[in-house]
C-alpha cells in the first residue's frame, strides 16, 4: 500500500507539473512579448543598426534583434532566414521585382504611421491599390557641375547663347547650347572640356549602361502605363532611344578625351577630372561628393557644387528633376504575428521620428530621409546630399524614379555597355546599338523568367 500511494502521489506531482507548466506556456504565448527581428541589407551601417536596437530596448522594452547579409547575398540570406523559425520581421525590397519575389510575405503598410510621413508617396512600391515597401533612404543622380566655372562662363562677352545663368537651363535644346559655346571656350574658361571623360571601360560604365538608361527606359514605362509589379516590364522597344542619344552623344563630343579612348577610362578618372576643373560637369550621384573631396589637389569648392537633371529632350522635361530614388525598401514580414508586425512598424517609426532616432538616420547612417518628419536641419550636410533635397523639395518638379532595379539582369548591363563602347568608338552603328539593346532584354527576361 506503501509502494502504491508513493507511486499515485508521484503521479499525482507530475501531472500537477505538467498541467500547471502547460498552462504556463499557454499563458506565455498569450502574453509573449513582441520581438523586432531585422534582416539588415547595408553592412556598412550594421553597428549603427545595434546600437539603435539597444537604445530602442531601453526606451521602450521591445527586443530588437539586427543581423546583417554579407555583401551581394542578400537575396540568398532572406531565403534562409525566412525558413527558419527566426524569420525576420522586418527585411528589404530592392525594389518592384523584390515584391514580385516576396509578395506573400510582404504585409500592407498602407495605415503605417511611416508610410504616412512619406514625403513622395509615388516613391512606395504599390500594387493593387495597397503599400507593401516604403523607401527608408533616397539618393539621386544627374549632372554636377561647377558654378564657379559655369559663372564664368556666363560672364564672357563673347558667349554666343542667351542664357545667363544655368538655372535658366531646363531642357535639352537649351543645355545642348551651353554646352557647345562652352566647349568652343574651353581654353577661355581653362577646362579640357565640359564634360568629363565617358568611363566605358568594362566594369567601369554602370554610369551609362543603368543609370543614364533608366531615364528613356522609365519614359518608355511612363508611355505605356506599364503596371511595374507585372510581367509588361519584360518587354520593352526602347521606345526613346533617340533621347538617349541626345544626351550620350553631348557626352562623347564635348569631353576632356576623343571618344576613341573612352574604354581605358574610369570613373575614378572621371570624377578627379572634375575635382580638379579640368572639366565643368560630370553624371554621377550625391554619393560623389566623397569622391570628389577626397581626391588630393581637389578645387571644387562645396559652395560651388551643384545639381541639374538629365535633359534628354523628352516633351514637357522643363519639369523634370533629379533621377531620385533608392533600392533599399522596408517590408513587414506578413506571416509574423500580429503582435510582431505591430511592434515592427513601431520600431521603423519611432527610428525616422523620434529625435535620437534621426540622429542616427542622418547623422551616423548618413541617409537622406524620405519622410516630412525630418527638417531641412536634419539631412545630410554635404553639398550634393543638400542638392538632392533642395530639387525634391522644388515645387511643380517630377523625379524620375530609380526603374533600373527592373533591368532583367546583369548580363543585359554588360552587353548594351559592350555596344556603348562600340558606338563610342565608331564601331557600331546607333540602329544595331539600339536593336541588339531590345534583343538583349528580351532575351534576359525569358532566361529569367525560366529560371
Amino acid at each position: 500500500m506503501k509502494k502504491s500511494f508513493r507511486f499515485i502521489g508521484c503521479t499525482f506531482v507530475c501531472m500537477s507539473i505538467f498541467i500547471f507548466t502547460g498552462v504556463l506556456g499557454s499563458c506565455s504565448k498569450k502574453n509573449k512579448t513582441p520581438v523586432v527581428r531585422y534582416l539588415n541589407f547595408k553592412p556598412e551601417v550594421a553597428n549603427y543598426y545595434l546600437q539603435v536596437a539597444s537604445v530602442y530596448e531601453e526606451e521602450t522594452g521591445v527586443k530588437v534583434i539586427v543581423e546583417t547579409a554579407a555583401n551581394n547575398v542578400y537575396e540568398a540570406a532572406l531565403s534562409a532566414k525566412m525558413s527558419s523559425k527566426d524569420a525576420p520581421t522586418l527585411f528589404q525590397l530592392n525594389g518592384p521585382r523584390g515584391y514580385a519575389n516576396w509578395k506573400d510575405y510582404c504585409a500592407d503598410l498602407s495605415d503605417t504611421e511611416l508610410y504616412k510621413h512619406l514625403s513622395d508617396k509615388s516613391l512606395a512600391i504599390t500594387a493593387n491599390g495597397k503599400v507593401y515597401g516604403i523607401p527608408y533612404v533616397v539618393e539621386g543622380y544627374g549632372i554636377i557641375y561647377n558654378k564657379a566655372i559655369t559663372d564664368k562662363y556666363f560672364a564672357l562677352p563673347s558667349k554666343a547663347v542667351k542664357y545667363t545663368s544655368m538655372d535658366q537651363i531646363n531642357n535639352f535644346d537649351a543645355l545642348k547650347a551651353v554646352v557647345l559655346d562652352m566647349q568652343k571656350n574651353a581654353n577661355k574658361l581653362g577646362i579640357d572640356g565640359v564634360f568629363a571623360c565617358t568611363s566605358l571601360k568594362a566594369g567601369e560604365d554602370w554610369r551609362w549602361q543603368t543609370h543614364l538608361t533608366n531615364i528613356p527606359i522609365t519614359y518608355e514605362f511612363m508611355d505605356n502605363n506599364v503596371d511595374l509589379t507585372s510581367d509588361s516590364t519584360k518587354e520593352i522597344t526602347f521606345e526613346f532611344g533617340a533621347n538617349y542619344k541626345n544626351i550620350f552623344d553631348l557626352y562623347l563630343n564635348n569631353s576632356t578625351i576623343s571618344r576613341k579612348l573612352v574604354g581605358s577610362k574610369t570613373v575614378a578618372d572621371s570624377m578627379a577630372e572634375f575635382a580638379l576643373e579640368k572639366c565643368a560637369m560630370v553624371q554621377n550621384g550625391n554619393w560623389a561628393w566623397s569622391q570628389i573631396a577626397e581626391v588630393s589637389g581637389n578645387k571644387v569648392l562645396s559652395e560651388n557644387i551643384r545639381f541639374l537633371p538629365i535633359y534628354t529632350g523628352m516633351p514637357g522635361e522643363e519639369n523634370q528633376g533629379l533621377c531620385i530614388g533608392t533600392e533599399n525598401f522596408y517590408a513587414i514580414n506578413a506571416k509574423a504575428s500580429p503582435e510582431d508586425q505591430k511592434a515592427t512598424a513601431d520600431f521603423i517609426y519611432w527610428l525616422y521620428s523620434s529625435d535620437v532616432g534621426k540622429n542616427f538616420v542622418t547623422n551616423l547612417f548618413g541617409f537622406i530621409a524620405p519622410f516630412d518628419t525630418f527638417s531641412q536641419a536634419e539631412t545630410p550636410k554635404d553639398p550634393l546630399a543638400v542638392e538632392v533635397v533642395k530639387w525634391m523639395e522644388k515645387p511643380n518638379i517630377y523625379s524620375i524614379p530609380w526603374n533600373f532595379t527592373l533591368f532583367p539582369s546583369g548580363k543585359f548591363k554588360e552587353d548594351f555597355g559592350s555596344s556603348l563602347l562600340q558606338y563610342a568608338q565608331g564601331a557600331k552603328s546607333w540602329y544595331n546599338v539600339e536593336k541588339d539593346m531590345v534583343y538583349s532584354w528580351d532575351k534576359e527576361s525569358n532566361a529569367l523568367a525560366n529560371n
